[in-house]
C-alpha cells in the first residue's frame, strides 16, 4: 500500500505496521504495535516528543524550508554554488513537479500531522488532567505550525479582503492506523486551511501552560498567531497577540544581536527553537548549517552553498550596525547566524514580536506597548544602530529585513506586502511549490498548481 506514503507520508513503521510476516511473533525493540503506542500516557508522550523531532528534521524545520523559501524570494542577493539541482531551480524560479525539497516538505508535514492526529484522538487514555490539557495543547500547536506553512509554500497567497477561495492543501483531522483507513480528499481553500489554523493555534494557546521547558507553551501559540495574523493583514490582532508575548511570557532581546543565534541553549530571546544536539544523530541534522556555512564549521564544500552577494548588504545604513558585520568569509561570504552545527535553531524571537507589534501599531494608528518609533530603536540600539527620527512604514519593513534576513520570512514579506521578485509579481504562480507529482499519481482527487 505505497498510497500511504504518497498521500500523507505516513511514518506507519514507528508504529510497528511493518507488514512483518504472520509466522513471526516476536516485536523488534525499537517498534511497538499501534494499540500499545496509544495505550498510556507514558507511550503518548513519547510519541508527542518523537513528533517535535520529525517536524525538526531537514525536510523541514531544520532548513530544508528556510532554504527554498529563501531562494525562491531571491532577486540577486544570495548565489547558489552547490551541486544539488533542486535547490538551483528554487533560485532559477523553475521548479518542476518532482522537486525533491518540495516533496519532502509535503511528506514531512503530513507525517507529523497524522501523529499528531494520533495523539489528539488518544487523549482520553491519558488520566492526568493537567497532562492530558498540556498534552493537547502541543499536538494543537503543531499541527496548526504545519498547516500554515503547508498553505504559504503551496496555495497561492492570503489576499487581504477577498474569499480566499484559492486552493491550499488538504486539510486531514482523522488519525490513519491503517491502511484501511486511508481516504484520497480534495485541496481545501487558503481561507479554510487559514481557519483551521488560527482555531488550532488558539485551542494551543488555552490549553498550553506559561512555561514548558523547551516545549511549545502558550506564548510560543501566541507568537505563531502574531506571525499568522501579521500574514493575514488582521493588524489589529496580530498586534494584540505580539503585545500579549512581550509583555508576559518573560522572553526579552538578549543582550547583543550575536548573542541570539549559535547557542546550544534556548537565549532569553528564544520564544520557541528547535532543539539541536550532537547526541541525537536525527535531530542533529541541520541544513541551516549544512548549507549556510563554510566547510570549516559544517557546510558543504559550496563553501558555502549559499553565499551572500553585495547587493544584499545596501539594506544597513549603519556601519556600526552589528547585523550589517554579522558574516564571514570562506570561499564566498556566508551567514554568520547559522555558523554552528549543533546549535539549536531559533524559530520565534522576541525581536519578531517587536516588528510585528510596530507595524501594526504603525498601520493602526496605535501605541500599544511602545511607539513604532520606540519600539524600531529598540532593536537598532541592541545592534548597534542609531536611532532614526521621523519613522515612515518603510523604515520598518527595511528593520524587518535587517533583524529578519535569512530565517524564513523573505518570500512571505512579499508576498503580504505585494511586492515582486523580479518581474515576478508576489501572486505569480512560480512563487508557489507545486504539488508533489507522487501525490497527484496517487490521489487523482488532487488538482495541481497553476502553472505546473
Amino acid at each position: 500500500m505505497k498510497t500511504i506514503t504518497y498521500i500523507f507520508g505516513l511514518t506507519l513503521f514507528i508504529l510497528g505496521l511493518n507488514g512483518c510476516a504472520d509466522n513471526l511473533d516476536l516485536q523488534p525493540e525499537q517498534s511497538l504495535p499501534p494499540d500499545v503506542v496509544i495505550s498510556n500516557a507514558a507511550n503518548i508522550q513519547n510519541l508527542l516528543v518523537g513528533i517535535y523531532d520529525e517536524a525538526a528534521q531537514a525536510d523541514s524545520y531544520g532548513g530544508d524550508i528556510n532554504l527554498g523559501v529563501e531562494l525562491l524570494a531571491d532577486n540577486g542577493n544570495l548565489s547558489w554554488n552547490g551541486t544539488f539541482e533542486d535547490p538551483a531551480s528554487f533560485i532559477e524560479k523553475q521548479i518542476v513537479v518532482s522537486n525533491g525539497f518540495a516533496e519532502r516538505y509535503w511528506l514531512n508535514a503530513y507525517e507529523v500531522g497524522n501523529q499528531v492526529n494520533i495523539v489528539l484522538a488518544s487523549l482520553n487514555n491519558i488520566e492526568d488532567g493537567d497532562d492530558r490539557t498540556r498534552i493537547e495543547g502541543e499536538a494543537k500547536f503543531l499541527r496548526g505550525l504545519i498547516y500554515f506553512d503547508l498553505a504559504r509554500l503551496f496555495g497561492l497567497p492570503y489576499e487581504v479582503g477577498a474569499g480566499n477561495s484559492q486552493l491550499a492543501v488538504p486539510i486531514v483531522l482523522d488519525p490513519v492506523l491503517d491502511a484501511s483507513q486511508i481516504e484520497f480528499p480534495v485541496r481545501n481553500n487558503v481561507e479554510e486551511v487559514y481557519t483551521q489554523v488560527i482555531a488550532d493555534l488558539n485551542d494551543a494557546y488555552n490549553l498550553l501552560p506559561d512555561n514548558n521547558g523547551f516545549f511549545a507553551d502558550k506564548y510560543a501559540a501566541q507568537a505563531l498567531l502574531a506571525r499568522v495574523y501579521l500574514q493575514q493583514g488582521d493588524y489589529a490582532s496580530a498586534n494584540i497577540a505580539a503585545d500579549d508575548v512581550l509583555q508576559n511570557s518573560g522572553h526579552s532581546l538578549t543582550p547583543t544581536f550575536a548573542s541570539a543565534f549559535n547557542n546550544s541553549e534556548d537565549s532569553a530571546e528564544d520564544i520557541f527553537g528547535w532543539q539541536k544536539t550532537s547526541q541525537d544523530a536525527t535531530a542533529s541534522i541541520n541544513d541551516m548549517n549544512l548549507f549556510w556555512a563554510t566547510e570549516d564549521f559544517g557546510g558543504r564544500s559550496g563553501n558555502p552553498d549559499i553565499s551572500i552577494n553585495n547587493s544584499h548588504f545596501d539594506i544597513y545604513d549603519d556601519e556600526n550596525d552589528e547585523r550589517s558585520t554579522f558574516f564571514y568569509e570562506g570561499d564566498a561570504t556566508a551567514t554568520t547566524k547559522w555558523q554552528s552545527q549543533f546549535a539549536n535553531i531559533p524559530f520565534l524571537r522576541i525581536a519578531e514580536m517587536h516588528l510585528i507589534r510596530a507595524e501594526s501599531n504603525f498601520r493602526e494608528g496605535t501605541s500599544i506597548g511602545l511607539a513604532p518609533e520606540g519600539e524600531i530603536n529598540a532593536l537598532r540600539a541592541r545592534s548597534g544602530a542609531s536611532p532614526l527620527t521621523g519613522l515612515v512604514l518603510q523604515d520598518i519593513i527595511d528593520e524587518r529585513k535587517r533583524e529578519l534576513s535569512f530565517e524564513g520570512f523573505t518570500l512571505h514579506d512579499i508576498k503580504r506586502l505585494e511586492g515582486s521578485v523580479g518581474e515576478l509579481a508576489y501572486d505569480n504562480p512560480k512563487l508557489v511549490m507545486p504539488i508533489p507529482q507522487r501525490e497527484t499519481d496517487a490521489n487523482q482527487n488532487l488538482e495541481q498548481n497553476p502553472g505546473y
